[in-house]
């Protein structure tokens, strides 16, 4: 055989073992095609603004089932940052407390409505968001059985734990716990003037919707 067709022999067997190996790229271990890989779908993020409402009770108790309890409900609004697992939040919170009767010295006050600035801190587990919060509320107190109050809201503060869940759509559901305390409390009653240390203790679930 000459060099020339030699050659020519050579040049075609390595094509064949190319192309062979081209084909067999295309064809899976177990005899099948190959499909394209799946991506998983990217982590769910909190970022971003929100509204919602709420409800629940408040109590001066930390068992939600004590009888001196009032309903209340009221509506949030907020913004989330998220920076890996890091969720961190502002939220601004309004509440109607069903006029809550607190004890004070010789009487007894009625709690009427409550603002709250909130700072919030957590821990995102995909859809599930664990988190603490606190911040500034403002209470609004009546007096009550003989017990005068000066009108206006009072300040306090407020610290709580809450998770919360998050669904398709936007939607998510949440419960909280929080602890108020509004001190130095001023009422006249029959028994003379008082300043009391008051305290709440909030069990509340709400929806958000997230934009």
């Amino acid at each position: 055989m000459s060099f020339k067709a030699k050659a020519v022999v050579i040049v075609a067997g390595v094509v064949g073992v190319l192309a062979g190996n081209a084909s067999a790229a295309d064809i899976s271990p177990l005899g099948g095609i190959n499909v394209p890989s799946y991506d998983a779908p990217a982590p769910f993020k909190w970022d971003g603004a929100y509204v919602g409402v709420h409800g629940g009770a408040t109590t001066s108790h930390v068992n939600p089932l004590s009888g001196d309890k009032a309903i209340l409900g009221g509506v949030q609004a907020g913004y989330n940052f998220q920076t890996g697992p890091a969720v961190l939040g502002v939220e601004l919170e309004g509440s109607y407390l069903g006029n809550a009767e607190r004890n004070v010295p010789g009487g007894q006050v009625k709690e009427r409505y409550r603002g709250a600035a909130k700072a919030k801190a957590g821990l995102s587990l995909d859809r599930t968001l664990v988190y603490g919060t606190a911040g500034l509320t403002m209470t609004d107190y009546k007096g009550s059985s003989g017990t005068y109050v000066t009108d206006g809201f009072k300040q306090g503060y407020l610290l709580g734990v809450g998770v919360e869940q998050a669904f398709d759509g936007g939607l998510s559901a949440k419960f909280e716990y929080d602890y108020v305390a509004t001190d130095d409390m001023k009422a006249t009653t029959s028994s003379g003037a008082s300043k009391t240390n008051l305290k709440d203790h909030v069990f509340k679930a709400g929806l958000n919707y997230r934009f």
